[in-house]
């Protein structure tokens, strides 16, 4: 008999893990807020925050539990463990998800390639690294912060002191900037007991700081896809994830640098609903269960944009978007409108890559954009 999941969280994640469940015949209770993307179309949910409190309620109700995002009571998820619930990723394993200096302790001692990095909590030790590993650095609070929050990018001591001055002195990773020829990730799903498969990488393309498109196949050598994938199975087996992963890696060249990691399913898979013959959503859920995993294989040429905030609220302009580019999935995710704010996604698929961007684009543009 297949087990109660319990998700963690209810936001658009979880809300593309309802089709699957649905014709998988798998039941989900979530743990969510009144007004979360989930709770308006799904019956199962408990109220309640992703604390302690929260925590024990869900798991009254499930027989495992997992996540659609990191900010949970990691305690709380080794106390259930120790009573005998699944917990699937592990407490262990969200717990080097969550903080990039143990991703970079952990992983370094399985030979993950990347930067030089130190933990730094005043401008001398940031100044001294700089000194031997070159300006411009890269500063990153080790835990929180997302589409660029929590990163600065600085020149010089002037501006690492504005940052130790912003931080209130408190430690940052630091590690040099690097010199990017594009951005990749990999998603690995793995399963209790070990069974993974691989997906092949997808180019990530950031816009102020924000992933903007994912792109498969990437525009980078055959070299560094080749080296992206094996650092992905690696990473799985180095951290015990069970689940979805995705590891995500900057390239220079044929070069391939860790970057960070979320151990949940992951913007940069979501065109794997169209253009996989197992969607991220469906393997993580799998995963969790203990079932066999699906083919990562990738069906052709695709394009994801997301759908950001703009001069319009996106369900006004549906409608055009349908009938501009009527070959591509829209997926709008019940949000709020707010400017800047990620609130939905448009994947398009075609013979090849220009062409499945093209349309993709073509349609956010009409999500976004007020009618000329």
């Amino acid at each position: 008999m297949t087990p109660i999941i319990g998700v963690v969280g209810g936001g658009q994640l979880a809300r593309m893990m309802l089709p699957v469940a649905a014709r998988l015949g798998l039941r989900l209770v979530f743990l969510a807020r009144p007004g979360d993307a989930v709770a308006a179309v799904w019956p199962d949910v408990v109220e309640g925050e992703p604390d302690a409190a929260g925590l024990r309620r869900l798991a009254e109700r499930v027989d495992v539990i997992t996540v659609e995002h990191e900010l949970v009571d990691l305690d709380t998820l080794r106390a259930l463990a120790g009573e005998g619930l699944a917990v699937r990723p592990s407490a262990d394993t969200l717990d080097v998800a969550v903080d990039k200096v143990r991703q970079r302790e952990v992983l370094g001692a399985a030979g993950v390639p990347m930067a030089p990095w130190t933990l730094a909590g005043d401008l001398d030790a940031i100044g001294a690294f700089g000194a031997e590993h070159g300006w411009p650095l890269v500063l990153k609070r080790p835990r929180g912060g997302y589409d660029g929050r929590g990163v600065w990018m600085v020149d010089d001591a002037a501006a690492a002191r504005a940052v130790v001055d912003e931080v209130d002195g408190a430690a940052l990773l630091v590690e040099p900037q690097v010199a990017l020829t594009g951005e990749l990730a990999v998603l690995v799903a793995r399963r209790p007991g070990g069974e993974t498969v691989v997906y092949d990488p997808v180019e990530t393309v950031q816009v102020d700081a924000m992933c903007r498109e994912v792109l498969q196949p990437p525009r980078v050598s055959a070299v560094a896809a080749e080296r992206a994938h094996d650092i992905g199975r690696r990473v799985a087996d180095a951290i015990d994830s069970i689940g979805m992963l995705s590891v995500e890696l900057f390239v220079s060249g044929d070069e391939v640098l860790l970057n960070e990691l979320a151990a949940r399913p992951h913007n940069a898979g979501h065109l794997t609903i169209e253009a996989a013959a197992t969607s991220q959503f469906e393997n993580h859920l799998r995963a969790v269960a203990d079932l066999p995993l699906g083919a990562p294989t990738a069906r052709g040429p695709a394009a994801m944009v997301n759908v950001v905030g703009g001069d319009v609220d996106p369900y006004e302009r549906l409608a055009d978007a349908l009938a501009a580019e009527p070959d591509v999935a829209v997926h709008l995710y019940g949000k709020d409108y707010r400017r800047g704010r990620k609130l939905g996604h448009v994947t398009a698929t075609g013979p090849d890559l220009d062409r499945a961007r093209h349309a993709a684009l073509h349609a956010v543009d009409v999500l976004t954009m007020p009618a000329s």
